[in-house]
C-alpha cells in the first residue's frame, strides 16, 4: 500500500471522528446518555474523574481494535492506518478537551493563540446550558469561524 493512500486514511479516519465526536456528543451524550454525561455539565469542575469518562473506552475501542488487526493482518491493510486516525483523534481530544480546555492536568495553562481563545470560548458557550436541551458547539475540535474572529479580534458585522 502506498504511503499517501496510508497518509490519506489517517487523515480521513481523524477528520470523520470530529463527524462522530459531533454526532454522538449532540444526539447521544444529550439524548438517551444524558445521565452519564450530565455531570460534566455542573459547576463544581474541579474534580479528576466524571461519570463522564465513562465514555472514554466506548471511543478508544473502535481505534485499538484496528491497530490489532493492522498488527495481526499487516501494515498493508487498511485497519492499522485507520486505527491510527482514531487514536490521534483521541489523543488530540485528550488535549484540547481535557488539558487546554478544562485543564483537568496543570500543564499548558497559559498556552494563547487564537484557537486556544477561539474553541475554550465556544466550549465556554456550550457549558453555559447545564440541561441537556438548547445547546450549541457540540464539535470538539473543530470552531466556527465565528469564534476564531471573536478571538482575532474582528468584529463581523450581523
Amino acid at each position: 500500500m502506498d504511503v499517501l493512500i496510508k497518509l490519506s486514511l489517517v487523515l480521513f479516519s481523524f477528520s470523520f471522528m470530529e463527524f462522530v465526536a459531533w454526532f454522538s456528543h449532540k444526539y447521544i451524550m444529550h439524548g438517551i446518555m444524558w445521565p452519564v454525561h450530565k455531570d460534566h455539565h455542573k459547576k463544581d469542575m474541579n474534580r479528576f474523574f466524571e461519570v463522564n469518562d465513562l465514555f472514554f473506552p466506548f471511543f478508544a475501542t473502535p481505534g485499538i481494535l484496528l491497530i490489532y488487526l493492522g498488527y495481526t493482518y499487516g501494515f498493508e491493510t487498511p485497519w492499522f492506518w485507520l486505527g491510527l486516525g482514531i487514536s490521534l483523534y483521541g489523543l488530540a481530544y485528550s488535549l484540547v478537551h481535557d488539558v487546554i480546555i478544562h485543564q483537568r492536568v496543570k500543564v499548558l495553562r497559559k498556552w494563547d493563540n487564537t484557537y486556544v481563545r477561539a474553541i475554550r470560548k465556544a466550549h465556554k458557550i456550550h457549558h453555559k446550558h447545564l440541561g441537556k436541551e438548547n445547546g450549541e458547539n457540540f464539535g470538539f475540535l473543530y470552531v466556527s469561524q465565528k469564534y476564531l474572529n471573536e478571538a482575532r479580534g474582528i468584529k463581523v458585522k450581523a
